[in-house]
């Protein structure tokens, strides 16, 4: 049997895609489609304010197949499409990394937006165990050069603890917990106002590389969007009310 994304509705905000393809989820060419394809589904849905990626059984992703790989470099290229399509996905994703996220597995809990991790789960950034290269550009980015080196250089395992101590992951949860805790995360940030949730990703992302002026140019039109909004009037009359805003994407 060929493995699976299966997309998995948790509300009518929040939907949770789980790998599949036993026994370490990789990611060869047909399961990057499938993946590539539940996202455009899942996306396509205006009412879609949060996405879930976790695996299923003992990891979370082993990247690439490497079994199935060629010699040219088309490979590599076709997982960097799949990375960049998640990277860009509109609404926030949560990684809930649950057993070994290994390779490009890493890469991909790294372009997801916060990543929690089951108190078993290992990380590994691969790429010098197989003569390749791997999460050297948002690794850094995330937890700084000198401990980003510290995995990219060895290609170890790191256990949760150190993932966490690192701020590679913002939480720890028991394994049968993990799931839970990545849903009422994602509640949570779709009961935000969702052009606002998307608007602070969107600049956040772009913030590392932005002086504090250039930051400033590209962050003000989107702040008077936001402040025309439909959204910010309901969250304003709200407060003054004293209860809860209805917020409609608009």
């Amino acid at each position: 049997m060929s493995g699976q994304v299966h997309v998995q509705p948790v509300s009518e905000a929040v939907v949770l895609l789980e790998i599949d393809n036993p026994p370490m989820n990789p990611l060869g060419e047909a399961m990057r489609q499938t993946f590539m394809a539940a996202l455009d589904e899942v996306e396509a849905n205006d009412a879609l304010r949060c996405l879930i990626v976790t695996g299923k059984g003992r990891a979370f992703c082993a990247g690439d197949d490497l079994k199935n790989t060629g010699p040219g470099g088309e490979d590599l290229a076709g997982f960097g499409r799949l990375l960049d399509r998640l990277e860009a996905t509109r609404v926030p994703v949560v990684a809930a990394v649950n057993g070994w996220c290994v390779g490009g597995g890493f890469e991909l809990a790294l372009c997801c937006d916060i990543r929690l991790a089951a108190t078993e789960a290992r990380f590994v950034c691969a790429g010098v165990n197989v003569g390749l290269m791997a999460s050297t550009y948002r690794l850094p980015r995330l937890i700084g050069v000198s401990r980003a080196k510290a995995m990219l250089l060895t290609g170890l395992p790191h256990d949760a603890e150190t993932a966490e101590r690192y701020g590679l992951v913002t939480g720890l949860h028991a394994p049968d917990e993990l799931r839970t805790a990545a849903i009422a995360l994602a509640e949570r940030i779709a009961s935000r106002a969702p052009l606002s949730v998307e608007a602070s990703k969107r600049t956040a992302n772009r913030a590392p590389d932005l002086s504090p002026e250039e930051f400033n140019a590209m962050a003000a039109p989107e702040l008077r969007v936001l402040r025309r909004s439909a959204d910010h009037k309901a969250a304003v009359a709200a407060f003054r009310e004293r209860r809860d805003p209805v917020f409609t994407r608009s």
